[in-house]
């Protein structure tokens, strides 16, 4: 691929070599990518920059003389099985460069679906539904911007995409309010927000200068069979929602008790067995026993699936319904 002209490069490279931290290098090939530290509250201090937490592949955008490479957290190249997206990062205005971003698929809402996602990817085909949101900027036309501020990277990030649209997005943020727009995020349903200091260097591994913080949603919900393990345990429990005069089924929870809790699960479960299960199923039955809706279950989850299916749910306690 050529070189490009330099009336086709971008003038972000002129404020990029500019920035405090930035250094002249050659081209780093990959970065092992910065990561976030889970954590149970939002920063509030004003120091912090606040980003939605996605819901997708993490990807690093190469492009070398103007060829893209999308390379995900192990350094493979997926710029073949995404190549509406690696065709566009081909189009950006550099001839070198490394963003740093995550790849989605983003439902009706606009809410990323990872199950949506991982769909497109096995299909096998160029998919327009794929979004590549890129929230920073490690190397530009011969300047390695990693020591520089998240801030400052981040302007010279949007400098460099002004203009451009889907399928790449710049990943926006919000300086403070960190707590006001996690509370926001949750009440949209979405997976939590990510939150960076904002004068801090992009440093490779996890560390604290990033962190993630998710919303968790938590609800009663009645157990109408289960998956047996063969040990007299519950390997999962089949899970509904009283809906009017029918129960609506929502998924399985299969993880959070011990293997005593498991153990008397099973006991009380044994105890209500019948033949078929009380629940109407949008797809194909699962296998398992079935029971009365006797049992409810307290759960944590992290959001529904477009099906309505509880995503990554932790079981707490049970109790009589």
């Amino acid at each position: 691929m050529a070189r490009r002209s330099s009336t086709h490069r971008s003038p972000a490279r002129f404020t990029a070599r500019m920035l405090p931290g930035a250094r002249s290098a050659s081209f780093p090939g990959f970065i092992k990518p910065q990561l976030a530290t889970l954590k149970g509250a939002v920063p509030a201090a004003a120091d912090w920059l606040h980003e939605i937490k996605l819901d997708g592949y993490r990807v690093q955008g190469h492009l070398v003389e103007g060829r893209p490479a999308l390379l995900t957290r192990s350094g493979l190249d997926w710029a073949e099985r995404m190549a509406a997206v690696a065709e566009a990062l081909a189009r950006l205005p550099a001839n070198h460069l490394i963003v740093d971003g995550e790849v989605v698929v983003a439902d009706a809402q606009g809410i990323s679906d990872f199950a949506a996602l991982q769909a497109s990817l096995r299909a096998g085909r160029r998919s327009e539904r794929l979004l590549y949101y890129v929230f920073d900027l490690l190397f530009l036309d011969g300047f390695d911007l990693r020591g520089a501020g998240l801030l400052a990277r981040k302007q010279v990030l949007a400098a460099l995409l002004e203009g451009v649209g889907p399928p790449i997005v710049y990943c926006d943020h919000m300086v403070g309010e960190g707590p006001r727009m996690f509370e926001a995020a949750c009440a949209m349903g979405l997976e939590g927000v990510v939150s960076k200091r904002r004068d801090a260097p992009y440093r490779s591994g996890r560390g604290e200068a990033w962190c993630k913080i998710k919303c968790v949603m938590r609800e009663s919900l009645v157990v109408v069979g289960f998956v047996p393990d063969g040990k007299g345990l519950v390997a999962a429990l089949y899970l509904a929602r009283r809906e009017g005069r029918a129960w609506r089924f929502v998924g399985k929870v299969g993880t959070g008790w011990s293997m005593r809790q498991s153990a008397a699960l099973r006991a009380r479960l044994d105890a209500l067995l019948v033949a078929e299960p009380v629940t109407v199923f949008a797809g194909r039955r699962p296998r398992g026993l079935w029971v009365r809706p006797a049992v409810s279950v307290d759960v944590e989850y992290r959001g529904l699936t477009a099906a309505g299916l509880v995503r990554h749910a932790v079981w707490r306690r049970s109790k009589a319904v």
